[in-house]
């Protein structure tokens, strides 16, 4: 063991049970409470490394009641252990409404390193760039979506989704964006797992009858960054009402846009 803390933040594997790290262990064999989502999925991992600690639920729906629990427990010197039922906890995971006010009550925290789908998955894909916009769960209306994947089309947009759902965001996605090169993993860790690299139509046509397991996905940024940044530009004074002859004057002049390229591209988008 490494310096002592209060309350202990532990990644869990993504699939594979082999995936977590000897101090991760270690922590949750010293600690004297862990918070978990479904004590089912965590006691199978304890199980699997002889780990007795006592696990208690702590998920969305019972944040705020938990959390005088866990102060209190903090308060007589436990210490406490959070994990998820796979991953990284904080990311799209239950914890937001407790680490607060654990910081604010002076207890100590830390940060193991270990298992995240996002960074699983951006390794193993060819990127043009460092920076990605990670949305977390990808949200469920097209306007939602549209309005994202549009906004941001400069940038590699990361996501995850759900099994149910993707074929539906894939279509949106190639509504609002064409053809554009999108990564798909599915399975990470896993006996099944896949990568794939394509366009909206063909990862559709490739899971047409049907796709399992957790989803995380990247819509790669356009090609043509500049042109897609003076497209978002002109959406943007569009909606304030501003007329296609205005928005061309307003970007030539506070940006390096030729003031035709501008006027056509806002005459194609009306």
């Amino acid at each position: 063991m490494t310096r002592d803390f209060d309350f202990y933040i532990v990644p869990t594997p993504i699939g594979n049970i082999q995936d977590i790290t000897v101090r991760a262990v270690e922590v949750l064999k010293y600690v004297d409470l862990i918070a978990c989502e479904d004590t089912r999925t965590t006691q199978k991992l304890l199980n699997h490394y002889n780990i007795k600690t006592k696990s208690i639920s702590y998920h969305k729906y019972n944040e705020k009641e938990r959390l005088d629990f866990f102060l209190k427990e903090l308060s007589e010197g436990k210490k406490i252990a959070l994990v998820s039922d796979a991953g990284t906890p904080m990311i799209c995971d239950p914890g937001a409404v407790i680490l607060p006010r654990i910081i604010e009550n002076g207890y100590s925290v830390t940060s193991l390193p270990g298992a995240c789908a996002v960074t699983t998955f951006l390794s193993q894909i060819p990127r043009n760039s460092e920076e990605f916009f990670f949305i977390g769960f990808i949200p469920r209306t097209e306007n939602q979506i549209k309005n994202i994947i549009t906004k941001y089309s400069t940038q590699n947009i990361v996501f995850y989704d759900s099994p149910e759902r993707i074929l539906t965001t894939l279509q949106i996605i190639k509504k609002h964006r064409g053809e554009i090169k999108t990564a798909l993993g599915r399975e990470l860790s896993k006996l099944y797992e896949e990568v794939i690299i394509d366009t909206p139509s063909k990862l559709i046509e490739y899971f047409e009858h049907g796709i399992k397991g957790e989803i995380v996905c990247m819509i790669y940024a356009d090609s043509n960054a500049d042109l897609s940044e003076m497209n978002n530009k002109i959406n943007i004074l569009k909606s304030k009402g501003f007329k296609n002859k205005e928005i061309s004057i307003i970007l030539s002049a506070l940006f390096d846009y030729n003031k035709n390229d501008i006027y056509q591209s806002a005459i194609s988008n009306d």
